[in-house]
Order: C-alpha cells, then sequence, then structure tokens
C-alpha cells in the first residue's frame, strides 16, 4: 500500500540558540553543534578581483544584526564568479562563526523554476535539524530563527531572478549572489550589484604565470593565449592542464585556439567561443576519461558518479574522473550525500551535450543511464519501504545495494535531481515503462521528504506514460500516489478528481490491491472532511481488498484504528492494532511497526491512560529513530510535549521540545 501518515501538528514559533532554558531544565539545542562549510575550498592560483574582494569586506562592516547584507556579481559564465567567493571565504571564513552556506539554483531549477523550499530544507540539514517542516513557510521560520543567532554567510549561485533570493535570506549576516543575468531587482533590496568583467590581459597573464612558471612561453604569447580565452579563468584553466601536462606547447596551443578548421559550431548562446577553447582539451584526453565526459554531455542531471560511470559501461571510472577534475572538467559536490560527487560547470555541460549529441551511441548510453537510476531507485524503496504492493517487477540486478535503510533514503535524497530529470528524459524518448516504474520508486522519497514540485511533476509524466504503455494498472496506480500529493497539499478537489479518474479504471484491472489504494486515498479525504465512520468503513474495504497482503493488511488496519480513534471509539481501535502488531511481528514489518505505537499512543490517551500513550510514543521515537523516518520520529515528540504537559513533567516536555527546536512554554 502506499502508506498514509495521520499526524496532528502543532503551530508555533521555533527557536534556535545555544541552549533552551526552562524552569529547571537546560537542554542543549542539536542544531548548534553542526556548523556548516559548504563552500568549496579555493584553489591556490588567484589573481585581480580586488575590487570586489574589497567590496565584499566592506559588506561585512554593514552586516546589521537582525537583517542580511546582500552582495551580488553577475558576469559571463566561467568568469570566475565562484572562485572570487570561495578565495573571499577562504580569508574571510572565521568571521561567519555560524558557519557558511552553498547552494548551486542551477540544481534545483526545473520549468523555469527553482525549488525554493527544497534549497531551505537542505540548509536545515546542514544545521542538524533533524525534524525539517514540511511547508515552505515553516522551513523560512525555522530557517531564519537558526539564523537570528548565527553570524553566517549564505552562498547562491546561478540566479537568474531577485526573488529567487528574497526566498532564501536569513535573519541576518551576508548573502552573496552569482549569476549570469543582470540582477536590479536586488538593488531594491538593499544589495550591491557588481559586474565581474573577465580578466584584464596583465592579470590573465599573472594567472597563467602562477602555474606556468617564467621559463616556457614569451609574455606576448602569453597574453595572445589570454586574448584567445577572452580573459575566462574556466577556459584558462583547461587550456593550462593541457601545457603543464606537456601535451604541448604555447605555440602549438595558440595555433589549435586560432584555426577555425578545427572549431565546432559555436555552443548556442552568449559565450558562444567556449568550444573552441574546450575542444582542443577534450581532444588529449585520455579514452576512458573522453567516454565520461560523453557520460556528463548525456546524462539528464546535473551530477555524476564512479558508481553511474562504471554501470554506464564505462572503464577506469576513478582514473577517469581524477583526469577531468584536474582538467578542471569537474568539481567535487559538497554536500552529505553517499559516495563522491561530481559537477561540471554549465558551460562545461553545455561543451560536453553539444559533443555527444552526435555520438551513435548516445541513445544507448542514456538507455544505461536510465536503467541505472530506476534500479537503483528501486533497490533503495524496497529497503526503505519493505514489503509494499508494487506493480513492477523486481529490479537492481548486478547493481550496488545499500547498506541500511538510512543509505537507502541518503542516496535518494542525493540524487533527487538526477532521478527528477531522468523521469523527464524518459518520457522524451518515449521510454514510457521506465518513467512510471521509476515514479513508483520515489513515493520512498516524496512520501518521506515531502518534495512536492517534483513528486507532482514527475507524476504527471508518470500517469501520461501508463497510459502510452497501455497499462491501466500503472495509471491507477500513478493518478493515486499524485492524488496523495494534492492530499498532503490539502488540495483536496484535486486529489479527489485523481482517485475518480483512477476509479473508472478498476473494471480494466484484476488486481484487488488497486481498489485498496484507492478506498486508502478515499477514506483519508473523508477524514479530511470530518466523516470518520464512512472512513472506517472505507479503509475496512482497502483491508479486506489486501487479504493475502500481511503488509496492506496492517497498513489498512493502522488507518482502521486512526478512523475509530476520530469517530470517538478508541477501545476498539485498541483490539484492531492488538491484530496488526501480531501480524507485523510475524512478518518483520519494521515500518508499521514504528508507526503501530503512535496511533496506541493516542488511543491510550483517548482512554485515559496517559503513561501507556507516553510508552507507546517513546517507543515509536525510537524506532523511528533507527529507521531514520524524520517525520513520524517528529511526530512522535509533538505528541509527547502534549503528553508532557498533561503529566507535569518537564523533562520529558524539555527533552522533546529540544529534539524539535522548540522554547520552553
Amino acid at each position: 500500500m502506499d502508506g498514509y501518515e495521520v499526524s496532528n501538528s502543532l503551530s508555533g514559533t521555533t527557536v534556535h540558540g545555544d541552549v533552551i532554558q526552562g524552569g529547571n531544565v537546560t537542554v542543549n539545542v542539536g542544531p548548534k553543534d553542526r556548523i556548516p562549510h559548504q563552500v568549496r575550498p579555493a584553489r591556490p592560483t588567484f589573481v585581480n578581483r580586488e575590487r570586489e574582494l574589497a567590496a565584499l569586506v566592506a559588506a561585512i562592516g554593514r552586516v546589521e544584526e537582525r537583517k542580511p547584507r546582500i552582495v551580488a556579481f553577475t558576469g559571463l559564465g566561467g568568469v570566475g564568479k565562484t572562485e572570487l567567493i570561495a578565495h573571499f571565504v577562504s580569508q574571510y571564513g572565521d568571521l561567519f562563526p555560524g558557519g557558511d552556506l552553498y547552494a548551486d539554483l542551477a540544481a534545483y531549477r526545473h520549468l523555469g523554476g527553482v525549488d525554493l523550499s527544497e534549497v531551505l530544507a537542505g540548509f536545515l540539514r546542514e544545521f542538524g535539524v533533524a525534524d525539517v517542516p514540511g511547508s515552505m513557510s515553516e522551513r523560512v521560520a525555522r530557517f531564519r530563527t537558526i539564523t537570528a543567532v548565527r553570524r553566517v554567510l549564505v552562498f547562491l549561485d546561478n540566479v537568474e531572478h531577485a526573488a529567487e533570493v528574497r526566498g532564501l535570506l536569513p535573519a541576518g549576516g551576508l548573502v552573496v549572489v552569482a549569476g549570469r543575468r543582470r540582477l536590479p531587482g536586488l538593488s531594491l533590496d538593499g544589495a550591491e550589484v557588481l559586474q565581474l568583467d573577465p580578466l584584464s590581459s596583465a592579470a590573465g597573464v599573472k594567472l597563467v604565470r602562477c602555474w606556468l612558471g617564467p621559463g616556457r612561453g614569451t609574455d606576448q604569447e602569453v597574453a595572445e593565449l589570454v586574448g584567445f580565452c577572452d580573459g575566462l579563468p574556466l577556459a584558462l584553466n583547461a587550456v593550462g592542464y593541457q601545457l603543464l601536462d606537456g601535451e604541448l606547447e604555447i605555440d602549438q596551443a595558440l595555433a589549435e585556439l586560432s584555426d577555425p578548421a578545427r572549431r565546432l559550431v559555436s555552443l548556442d548562446n552568449e559565450e558562444g567561443g567556449i568550444d573552441r577553447m574546450l575542444d582542443p582539451v577534450v581532444r588529449r584526453l585520455s579514452p576512458h576519461a573522453e567516454a565520461l565526459y560523453h557520460l556528463v554531455g548525456v546524462n539528464p542531471g546535473p551530477f555524476v558518479s564512479a558508481e553511474l560511470a562504471e554501470a554506464s559501461g564505462i572503464d577506469r571510472a576513478p582514473d577517469g574522473l581524477r583526469e577531468l577534475r584536474s582538467a578542471h572538467l569537474l568539481d567535487d559536490v559538497v554536500d552529505d550525500g553517499p559516495g563522491r560527487r561530481y559537477r561540471a560547470h554549465d558551460l562545461v555541460r553545455l561543451h560536453a551535450h553539444g559533443c555527444a549529441r552526435e555520438l551513435p551511441e548516445r541513445l544507448e548510453l542514456l538507455a544505461r543511464i536510465v536503467g541505472y537510476f530506476r534500479g537503483r531507485a528501486a533497490l533503495a524503496d524496497a529497503l526503505v519501504l519493505g514489503e509494499r504492493f508494487r506493480l513492477q517487477e523486481q529490479s537492481g540486478a548486478g547493481l550496488p545495494g545499500f547498506a541500511d535503510k538510512k543509505s537507502a533514503l541518503g542516496w535518494l535524497r542525493a540524487e533527487r535531481a538526477n532521478l527528477r530529470e531522468t523521469v523527464r528524459a524518459a518520457a522524451e524518448q518515449g521510454w514510457h515503462g521506465e518513467v512510471w516504474r521509476l515514479c513508483e520508486s520515489l513515493w520512498a522519497l516524496y512520501h518521506s521528504d515531502k518534495n512536492y514540485g517534483d513528486w507532482i511533476g514527475t507524476h504527471r509524466l508518470g500517469v501520461e506514460s501508463a497510459q502510452w504503455d497501455n497499462r491501466p494498472d500503472a495509471v491507477i496506480r500513478m493518478r493515486n500516489q499524485l492524488a496523495r500529493a494534492h492530499y498532503e497539499l490539502k488540495e483536496f478537489p484535486l486529489a479527489a478528481e485523481q482517485v475518480a479518474m483512477a476509479s473508472e479504471l478498476l473494471p480494466l484491472v484484476d488486481e484487488p490491491r488497486l481498489s485498496g489504494v484507492l478506498y486508502e486515498t478515499d477514506g483519508l479525504l473523508c477524514l479530511a472532511d470530518g466523516r470518520p465512520e464512512r472512513a472506517v468503513e472505507l479503509f475496512t474495504l482497502a483491508r479486506a481488498a489486501n487479504e493475502g497482503d500481511p503488509h496492506g493488511v496492517v497498513v489498512q488496519s493502522y488507518n482502521i484504528a486512526q478512523a475509530l480513534i476520530a469517530a470517538g471509539r478508541a477501545a476498539e481501535a485498541i483490539g484492531v492494532l492488538d491484530e496488526a502488531v501480531v501480524i507485523a511481528e510475524r512478518t518483520d514489518d519494521e515500518p508499521m511497526l514504528m508507526r503501530l505505537p503512535l496511533v496506541r499512543a493516542r488511543a491510550y490517551r483517548d482512554l485515559g491512560d496517559t503513561e501507556a500513550a507516553v510508552r507507546c510514543a517513546e517507543e515509536c521515537v525510537r524506532r523511528a529513530a533507527e529507521l531514520g523516518h524524520l517525520a513520524k520520529e517528529r511526530e512522535a515528540h509533538r505528541l509527547l510535549v502534549s503528553l508532557a504537559g498533561e503529566l507535569g513533567d518537564a523533562t520529558l516536555a524539555a527533552r522533546s521540545r529540544a529534539w524539535l527546536g522548540e522554547p520552553e512554554s
């Protein structure tokens, strides 16, 4: 089953500081122990930019306690904006004891918009917040509360619109923005907007001499090299790799850069000459590094890894990755994702895409990439959610597995952008079976992390692909999972519409559990509409539809119990839960063994047995922590805060409030 979560949420202002104090209790707040350092280290070679560095230093002195200072740099891609900020942080990072945060908005941009909510979720996780709120407004409030007591630097890269910055402003500190477009709108927010120009001839010569030394080439030749590279550090570094590697001398590099016959058609963007600078670099790559460069160009998403490369049939992937990094064609990605992942500058990705466009094996390579992400997502889903009902056959054979549920969910989170773009690319190619199967597996991520934008976008494609694939069972599944996203957003009419359209297809399928998933979602809508008795009826029908599927029976028993509690029939709910626990223990259904105690806690509370309710809620906390299920752990802590108030137990309340990052009331 799709596995519903019923929750009773509390709202209010959250406060993060070094400690929480209330009465005689002082509790350390978890996030204080996490000081993020996300801006990548600076490279040893850095020249010029005195004006820009002076502007940043001056901005530090103008930072106000309760208002962030904004400095924005705009300019061509590859002009050195990111390196400028990295150099600044390496010199002045100690002035931001709260840490530094980095977000490349290009990785969160989809269909012209940026998922700002997910950017904030990443920031909160970097601060050690275990219970990331679900809504954008709550995430903004939590982020600004944390940064109200910490002096932080926030670096937002690849910004296209001023509104993207406004949604990510901390309460104080310094915000540095980099973008290729002019951002005049930021001036209205008091930002200092500066244009970063390419390096002058003198500065470019100085940069080249930093790594080339004085003994090779004349200053005139070096100046010509800088001119051919348009003063772009990205291009100079790429060409410089060949010079340092001893593959060619400056006169040879100049000949290649100046020969129109050796150029590809210019890329259709404002930095159209980048192909002239990168073509010679790519021509000298080893075969395995060149194959990896083609992978960068074919991969729909922004990140590559050794594991993806190996699954795509590329030999000596680690060696190829090292070579691309040495040539400044790839950078490490700084995040908490499992394994090391790499990202290319957007101009490099454009060039790689151009190089791979005419490859005879391009579609075959894309198919292997799609197969990798579908297989790994299926393996992660199977581990995170256990024996839930699935339409797709077992997949992921030959791919590496995961050590535990936490690492599986961590992989899904780290690869979220790749997974989203893979769904889109597969849909564009008409690989419809891949699309809906991947969407089915992504339930494990979206239901846990509430990435609503990705969830709805991918599942609309999933519905369409299942229709093209002539799989009415998959259409039902896709519409139901899409309905659940609308349900959680409280878009109840849209959710009901999806359920109704899915129900029309039930006569075309033989699998009774498909009717069960629709009964379940319909029951949730009845609960939301204040009709618990009707919800009990629908969940009971869903349980009958799952006869023979132990996990499905337990899920629907869980739902029945919650509806019974809402109907004032808590004693009956206890009996339903007792039966469900027996089945869950017999089948080692860990996800449901985590959920069932929380419903039991609510039932005991309604029956007046508060101490038993506390024991059950604490069992849920323990099991949720073991499984890495933050949403359920948060739910249990919120219930414990309420129960502690009824018992007058200040210690219990303080412990759960500390986990939630809330102040003592």
